[in-house]
């Protein structure tokens, strides 16, 4: 099968649906089941020749973002006439609307529609709109969760199949294999120190930084020496989070580090006396999968997406309830649940892994071309 996966949209540093994007081009690129033509933008072949040697790279995407979701409509689908793709795969929600060729689109949640104020306004109506047009239009939907893939068909009805297909994690970078003293040397060069609860992702509303604030104001009062630490790069809506920092009491005892180096990143999992991640909702939860794989106890939010990822080897609390989740906090950070909880994370995050995920689209690839070659024989 001649698959393009678009990858037009992917940022030169990647979080999330673009870690994603990353890793399936990656594992299509070395399978010997599929030919993989990449869609990028003009200036960005480079980086996707490193990332899969072995596919085709088509870069003619513009590079201007409006250009580009244009071009996506205009043009896309004569660009798959002219490849000859048997498969379009679009990684992030969109799809072009006159295809002529089997399409499989991601759909990461559905917070666009559930919660429009967790995103940047001029974004919500082009997705919405997109998301409709590919529940119409695809022949085979991917749900990152069985989370995201209920509350899809309790919203829509979709022409094609729908399937869940778990992420994985890189568990050469995310292991709970490394020195103490390299990983203090990584931490120490963005000013960490220990004792820390760490937290890491993109600051934006759903991430729920400032009730984590609140809560580690709460058990930082029997902890002289505990700091908060909240990495990840800037995304926006940032006054709650600045408000709830300078009327915590404890200020002094909040660093916001910024995005910090890949390898520091694994570095502050597995030195943080607790990972939190309280968010209020997620396609996936990806810092919460890689905090286990290395090993952290964690904390994070039930009810959501999360619970099919961490199981049992994490201490939750319910989305936007600041007193339980300094309670959780509290058992984490007790010296015996931790010890359990940093054996019981990587033992969980074994079952995940990118390999599977690259298997399951290669299925629904084939599934997908499959059930159109039929279609077109009747």
């Amino acid at each position: 099968m001649r698959v393009l996966l678009d990858v037009s949209a992917v940022p030169a540093q990647p979080v999330g649906a673009g870690v994603y994007a990353v890793e399936l081009a990656r594992g299509l690129s070395a399978s010997a089941q599929v030919e993989l033509v990449l869609a990028t933008r003009k200036s960005d072949s480079g980086r996707w020749r490193t990332i899969a040697p072995n596919a085709e790279i088509s870069a003619v995407v513009p590079d201007s973002r409006p250009t580009r979701i244009l071009w996506e409509q205009a043009r896309a689908a004569q660009l798959a006439k002219e490849l000859r793709i048997d498969i379009w795969h679009g990684p992030h929600y969109t799809m072009p609307a006159r295809l002529s060729v089997p399409s499989v689109v991601t759909i990461h949640d559905l917070t666009f529609f559930d919660h429009p104020e967790w995103h940047e306004r001029k974004k919500v109506p082009f997705f919405r709109h997109m998301i409709r047009s590919s529940t119409k239009r695809a022949t085979a939907l991917v749900c990152v969760s069985e989370a995201t893939l209920l509350r899809l068909s309790t919203l829509f009805t979709p022409k094609g199949t729908v399937t869940a297909v778990p992420l994985g994690v890189d568990h050469s970078r995310f292991s709970p294999e490394a020195t103490i003293e390299a990983d203090r040397l990584l931490l120490s060069r963005h000013g960490i120190r220990e004792p820390f609860i760490g937290f890491v992702s993109t600051i934006e509303p759903r991430k729920n930084t400032p009730g984590l604030v609140r809560a580690f104001a709460q058990v930082s009062k029997t902890m002289p020496d505990l700091q908060l630490v909240i990495a990840g790069k800037t995304g926006w809506g940032l006054e709650q989070l600045r408000s709830a920092i300078e009327t915590s009491g404890v200020a002094t005892r909040i660093a916001r580090v910024g995005r910090i180096s890949d390898d520091a990143v694994a570095a502050l999992y597995r030195r943080a006396a607790v990972i939190a991640y309280p968010s209020f909702q997620e396609g996936f939860g990806f810092p919460a999968l890689e905090a286990l794989a290395c090993g952290a106890p964690l904390v994070t939010s039930t009810g959501t997406s999360l619970d099919e990822v961490v199981g049992d080897a994490a201490v939750t609390a319910a989305p936007g309830d600041d007193e339980a989740l300094a309670a959780a906090l509290c058992r984490a950070l007790d010296p015996e649940m931790a010890a359990d909880l940093r054996l019981a994370g990587p033992r969980r995050a074994e079952g995940f892994t990118w390999a599977a995920t690259v298997e399951a689209h290669i299925e629904i690839y084939a599934s997908a071309f499959s059930h159109e070659s039929k279609r077109c024989a009747v």
